[in-house]
Parts: structure tokens; sequence; C-alpha cells
């Protein structure tokens, strides 16, 4: 809903008490990227821990899907109606969001809110925490590096905690965006690890569904439609790729601007019949459960949360040696290859592909893996002790 004229704060989502903490969320959209899926999954664990969670979205993005989902979960959701940074009105409508919450602490998510949440909750000396997802160094003197140059300021300046998705994301952090090392942490991406402990006759049922001959060698790609993940690379593998093991098919779940070239463009390698593009899908896990292995040759990544999902669904995984993927990628899991190398790509999903034992191997290691430095639940306590701990030194 958009953010109303007047009114009390939005309603706690539990019985209010002494040792509860209200936190207000501040996110750019609602849309279906990762930090999106993340912030909802984070609210299935906060309120037991003591977190009464509000949130409002800057601006909405197809439609703000994710809105709903946490509606659902009885936390309140406001639509601040801010498009552009430098929006008429857009400082005052966050610092207004603030104070109808009032909130114990800010946390800020995406680069508008990290700009305009932070500055508005600094001056009302409320406790910021901003979460940053994304690495990007923008071109000189383009829009995108004035934006990223002023977010830069605004946490230097307001935020008491920073947190990186990972290691190489705070290295970056700390490089690009001169943020003071001892504010700056690192909390890895988290997954609900039992949604991908499917039953055994998913796979052939989702294969039955979507078309994919039972005996396939499904590699499997899940990913927001757009350039830097570099899924062109990937349909240019396959020709090469199908030369190697003649079962290969390739399942591309998502959706998003470029998925209309990506479909040309396996037409035009006559490969159309060996892709199936499934569009955004909610069931993820069933989507994962049809394959044999994951590939993600991104170009660009902080810590993609789809990594460690197919590990906990047991795949092993074939991904970019960029940003955060080698703490969750090794040998033991799966294969690196260089952002670009379609030769590389090409190689290694062939490799596993052709032999299943070892990429069952793989995969229960990345299961394992998963298990002990993705769950959630471990990421959701970490989260409410960190909150808690910049309230208590704040007070």
């Amino acid at each position: 809903m958009m953010l109303p004229a007047a009114g009390p704060a939005p309603a706690a989502t539990a019985t209010p008490d002494r040792n509860r903490i209200r936190v207000l969320y501040l996110i750019d959209s609602l849309g279906s990227g990762g930090a999106e899926h993340l912030l909802d999954a984070y609210l299935g664990h906060l309120p037991s821990l003591g977190v009464d969670p509000v949130v409002a979205a800057l601006q909405s993005r197809q439609g703000n899907p994710i809105a709903s989902r946490i509606e659902t979960r009885g936390i309140p959701v406001l639509e601040l109606g801010i498009a552009r940074l430098r929006q008429r009105g857009a400082y005052r409508r966050v610092s207004d969001v603030i104070a109808r919450s009032r909130p114990h602490l800010v946390h800020t998510q995406l680069e508008f809110a990290n700009v305009l949440g932070a500055a508005a909750a600094a001056r009302r000396r409320i406790p910021v925490v901003s979460t940053l997802h994304t690495l990007e160094e923008p071109r000189r003197r383009s829009r995108a590096r004035w934006r990223m140059r002023l977010m830069a300021w605004s946490l230097r300046r307001h935020a008491g905690l920073v947190i990186a998705v990972s290691e190489d994301a705070r290295r970056h952090h700390l490089l690009h965006l001169g943020l003071p090392p001892d504010r700056v942490t690192t909390i890895h991406n988290g997954i609900e690890i039992s949604d991908f402990r499917v039953g055994p006759g998913v796979r052939d049922e989702v294969r039955s569904e979507l078309g994919i001959p039972s005996g396939a060698a499904v590699v499997a790609v899940v990913a927001v439609l757009r350039p830097p993940k570099g899924i062109d690379g990937l349909i240019r593998a396959l020709p090469a790729l199908v030369a190697a093991v003649p079962r290969t098919h390739l399942l591309v779940v998502g959706d998003g601007e470029a998925r209309r070239s990506l479909e040309r463009l396996a037409a035009d390698l006559g490969m159309a019949n060996r892709v199936t593009f499934t569009g955004s899908r909610a069931d993820v896990p069933r989507m994962l459960a049809t394959a044999d292995v994951f590939a993600l040759p991104s170009l660009t990544e902080a810590l993609p949360t789809v990594v460690a999902e197919a590990m906990a669904a047991g795949l092993p995984v074939v991904a970019s040696r960029v940003g955060g993927i080698p703490e969750m990628v090794d040998d033991s899991t799966g294969t690196l290859v260089e952002p670009g190398d379609i030769a590389g790509l090409t190689r290694a999903l062939a490799q596993l592909l052709d032999d299943p034992a070892e990429a069952g191997r793989r995969g229960r290691s990345g299961q394992l893996l998963a298990a002990e430095r993705f769950d959630l639940a471990t990421q959701a306590e970490r989260l409410a002790s960190e909150y808690r701990n910049l309230i208590g030194a704040r007070r």
C-alpha cells in the first residue's frame, strides 16, 4: 500500500515486550531480485528472535510481488512512491515513514534506501544498519558513479554497521567506498536448507511437466535474465556441449530484460529444442530437483544466493570465478571458470555431465557446505545479535 498521509505507526507483529526491538526495513523495491527475496526469507525468522518488523519499499518494480508474501506473514508493508533519488520530497517521505514507525533501528538495503534512509534515520538519532548486495564499479563521470559516491558518503557518515554478503565484497567496499573497517562486517546470504530437500519423484514429474526427455542430462541456471548473468555465454556453449554430451538439455529458470534476445540466440544457433525457458517460478526447489548440474556464468556477483540453493539441492556447481563465488564453490563442490570463458565453461560442464559419480560426490559435498555456512536460521540469529549490539552501543 502507499504511504498514508497521516496516522499512527504501523502495528507491530507481536505483543509489545520491553525486550523486543522494532526495526524498519527500507528497500528500493520489492521486485523479484535477490535482495528482495532474501529480505522476505529473513522476515520468516526474525519475529521469533524478538524483532518486530515494518517494511517500506521506496518504489514499485514488477508490481512488487514480494510485498504480498511479506504481508502474509502479518508484517506491514508501505510503498513510498519514490522513483528517483532526486525526486522532489523523497527525503521527506522517508523521514516521515521513520517518524511514524518509531523504530529502535533502521535497516536499509539497496542504493536509494542506503542514501536516503541512512541520512534520515541518523538525523533522528536512530541507529542504522545498511546491507550492500552488489559489487559495482561504474565508469567515471557516469550518473551511476555519482550515485555510488553519494551512497558511500552517506554510509560513511551515518551507518553504524554495514553488512557485506561475502568477504570479497567486504574488501571491495573498503577499497572503493572508503568505509571504516571496524564498521563493516560479513554475513553470508542465508537460505532455508529444508526447502531444497524434495521427494524422489519430483525429478521425473518436473521433466514431464516441462517436456524435457527423461534421459536428458540437464544443466540448470536460475537468474534474473540480464546481461551481467552471462547466460548468453552458456547458450553459446551449447553446440559444443551437445556434441560432447548428446543428451544435454538447458533449463533456464527466471525472467528479465534479456529473455527475448536469449531465445533468439538459441534459435540462431539451432539449439531452440535444447533449451527450456520457464519464466519466473515460485517453485525453484522443484526446478533444481530436475537438474544434474547447476551453472552460473556471471560476469560479476557479490554472493549469489542461488548458488547456495543449488548446493542445498545436491547439485554440483559450475560458476564464474568472480566476487564471493569462490567462497562457495571449489574443487570439492564444483568447478570454477573464468568469466566469459565459453570453452572452459563447456569443458567443465561436459566433465560433470559425463561422470555422474563425480557429479554426485561434489553435489553431496555442496549439501554439507550449504548447511554449515548458509543456513538462514543461523544467519538470522547473527543479524538480530548485531541489531542489539548496535542499539546497546547507541544507548
